[in-house]
């Protein structure tokens, strides 16, 4: 596997991205986007999983559970958090509502238009069950798959819109989220005991299904898409957890993460903005935006404490216990866990997912910072996100 860093020449889309920054001046007098629709798995699910788990005649999952969402919604909302995630902080930043759940109480399908609808679903996979089921790898949670969601909000475009010229207009003025998605292809895989080498054969199929969706949504009408690459997945608890006791030498000096998990991140990313590039060619009228979730978080990785992490960037706010305060058997929001007094000091939550506060700076860093491809700010002004989202104490 190859680092995108030096692989990836961003020089190549130049000539793409100029004309896309020209197609930026007929932003909405309202804002930029009327909407936002979004696509993806727990980094972005605001509430679906927990509304589908509702129905079921079984306890909830202990994400739907305090201590999740103690920290700003004081409740558990179905976030994978203790607080807000990265799409709220798009929302706010571009002055729009938070986005609710596709899911609505008791299953229900939510059809009304609104301000933007969130189809990510906790779990989802960029590609279907019959893939990973072929493989012998079973999804524990949902087979709400990228391409059951792109379903969903095709059926949802028959009850908002009066026609296909409706449909269009809405699409395009809406900024699509797609994802982050493709982790839990690898996620579900390696928790399945599948080696790393057989789960980087999949990156390939993960990057063909993302980039069929974002053709199908640009067919549908979607002018500006934002696509997330992976977070550092060998800096994740989990793994850290999981692979305990490996030699030194698979472990980076300078954050402790294991180094063969962040090339498999790396990987994903290299092809994904690979394939961005080709969809860029063939449309150069829509704005397609990387965003570089990976090396966003890889600034509190190498220094949580320059950033105000001072309790690391590793072990688990909430969790069971051990070395990084992960245990499986025993997850955060179990009877049996412990929960850290100051989460902002964290960067880990639970284990999988990340604090509030490094959402917060990720955040930040991608929509006030370089780590876009086109720069968001370019696309799209963000001037007054500070007085918006209070970001200034983050950084």
């Amino acid at each position: 596997m190859t680092n995108p860093s030096s692989s990836f020449s961003f020089s190549f889309i130049t000539g793409f991205i100029t004309l896309q920054l020209l197609w930026t001046s007929t932003c909405y007098a309202s804002g930029c986007y009327t909407s936002i629709i979004s696509f993806g798995d727990s980094l972005a699910d605001t509430g679906n999983l927990k509304q589908l788990d509702s129905i079921k005649n079984e306890p909830p999952l202990h994400f739907f559970l305090p201590p999740y969402g103690e920290t700003f919604f004081h409740k558990p909302t179905g976030r994978c958090s203790n607080g807000r995630l990265i799409i709220d902080f798009i929302a706010e930043g571009i002055r729009l509502p938070l986005v609710q759940p596709f899911v609505g109480a008791k299953g229900n399908r939510l059809m009304e238009s609104r301000p933007g609808v969130n189809f990510a679903v906790v779990g989802a996979t960029a590609l279907d069950s019959s893939f990973h089921e072929a493989r012998g790898v079973e999804n524990p949670l949902t087979n709400s798959s990228l391409r059951v969601q792109l379903d969903w909000f095709k059926q949802s475009l028959q009850s908002i819109c009066l026609n296909a010229q409706d449909c269009k207009h809405l699409i395009e003025r809406s900024l699509i989220l797609m994802g982050e998605i493709g982790g839990n292809d690898f996620n579900h895989a390696l928790q399945s005991g599948k080696s790393i080498d057989e789960v980087e054969t999949y990156i390939p199929y993960v990057i063909e299904a993302i980039g069929s969706t974002i053709n199908e949504l640009i067919d549908l009408g979607a002018k500006t898409l934002l696509v997330p690459g992976n977070l550092p997945i060998g800096c994740s608890a989990v793994y850290l957890t999981m692979y305990y006791g490996s030699d030194k030498g698979e472990y980076d000096n300078s954050t402790g993460c294991l180094i063969r998990l962040n090339k498999l991140s790396l990987y994903h990313n290299e092809l994904l903005q690979i394939e961005l590039n080709q969809i860029r060619e063939r449309h150069p009228d829509v704005i397609i935006i990387y965003a570089d979730y990976y090396n966003a978080a890889m600034q509190i990785f190498r220094s949580p404490k320059k950033y105000g992490f001072t309790n690391g960037a590793l072990k688990a706010c909430c969790g069971g216990g051990g070395p990084f305060n992960y245990n499986s058997s025993v997850p955060c929001a179990h009877p049996a866990s412990n929960l850290c007094l100051q989460p902002h000091t964290y960067v880990n939550w639970d284990g999988l997912h990340l604090t509030e506060a490094a959402y917060k700076f990720i955040y930040k860093s991608l929509f006030q910072g370089p780590y876009t491809m086109p720069q968001f700010n370019h696309v799209c002004s963000t001037q007054g996100l500070e007085e918006v989202v209070g970001l200034s104490s983050s950084m």
